[in-house]
């Protein structure tokens, strides 16, 4: 199967800071994505909520919906077991859509939506909520399993699982066959990780993937002046593949050698007032017909 390539609407509109493109239709969204040559995105908060609206949505600008974010918060124990239930309804949900990819974060005690630092200060889980997450993460890959998707894991700045050992530690205490991963490979790059060691160490738990790309001298800027994720996002620390510090070229290599057929997604949020995304959904997309070569 060839590979395929999605974008991710927080190109256009932000989930976070839902300000960062208000103004943009998800009607623009869509044109634009299929304008720039997608024929997969992943789903945001200006999508209809029921199933049939979305496949509509979708179908008018032939798009296939790849993914949508499923925040958990495994390591609060108040939250655990409503975790469990809402993932449940959420695989029905998108098992409806023919959606395969199940883009799971832990998001409890994450400080990714705070104006904490995001650079110097630090989520740190307890044992018991390692286990907590050990535990709950299998649950929800065993679940996805029997309904025919799949759980995978998304490394993400501000949470627990956010630096080289912490992912490492994620990766074996949790069952491969249940849980692959899913390396973005901004958040690796920024977090101090070699995304390019990663996708070497984990090929086999690989099967989607995010394409972002960061700019060193925002990233210096971030620690320098102490800002907070989402202020770090709106002063520009990712954009697109190609427009940043990160070499894909072996990535693609890699992923190419080991017959990778998963999607491949730009995701790049950044202020829609700075860069305008059709532009840079045109740069992402020409930059992958220029470097994935089979």
């Amino acid at each position: 199967m060839p590979i395929q390539f999605a974008i991710a609407p927080i190109n256009w509109s932000n989930d976070d800071d839902q300000t960062l493109g208000s103004d943009i239709s998800l009607e623009q969204c869509l044109a634009e994505m299929k304008q720039a040559g997608f024929v997969g995105c992943e789903l945001g908060h200006k999508f209809p909520k029921s199933v049939e609206l979305i496949k509509e949505t979708l179908k008018n600008y032939n798009l296939q919906a790849t993914s949508d974010w499923i925040g958990t918060k495994l390591t609060q124990v108040e939250f655990y077991d409503q975790t469990i239930e809402d993932f449940k309804i959420r695989v029905d949900f998108l098992k409806q859509l023919g959606v395969k990819a199940l883009k799971v974060c832990e998001c409890g005690h994450s400080i990714q939506q705070s104006n904490k630092p995001i650079f110097s200060t630090k989520v740190e889980f307890s044992p018991r909520q390692w286990n907590l997450l050990f535990k709950g993460l299998n649950h929800m890959g065993q679940i996805a399993h029997d309904a025919g998707l799949f759980v995978a894991y998304h490394q993400h700045l501000g949470t627990g699982v956010e630096n080289k050992q912490e992912l490492n530690c994620l990766m074996a205490n949790t069952d491969p066959e249940l849980i692959s991963l899913l390396p973005d490979t901004g958040h690796l790059f920024a977090a101090g990780i070699d995304p390019l060691e990663v996708f070497f160490v984990y090929i086999d738990r690989i099967k989607y993937v995010h394409l972002k790309d960061v700019r060193q001298h925002i990233l210096e800027e971030s620690k320098i002046n102490n800002l907070s994720f989402m202020d770090a996002v709106r002063a520009g620390l990712f954009s697109v593949p190609g427009d940043g510090a990160i070499n894909f070229t072996p990535i693609f290599e890699l992923l190419q050698k080991n017959n990778y057929d998963g999607w491949l997604v730009v995701e790049a949020e950044q202020d829609p007032k700075k860069a305008h995304p059709l532009t840079y959904a045109h740069k992402a997309r020409q930059f992958l017909r220029d470097h994935w070569r089979i």
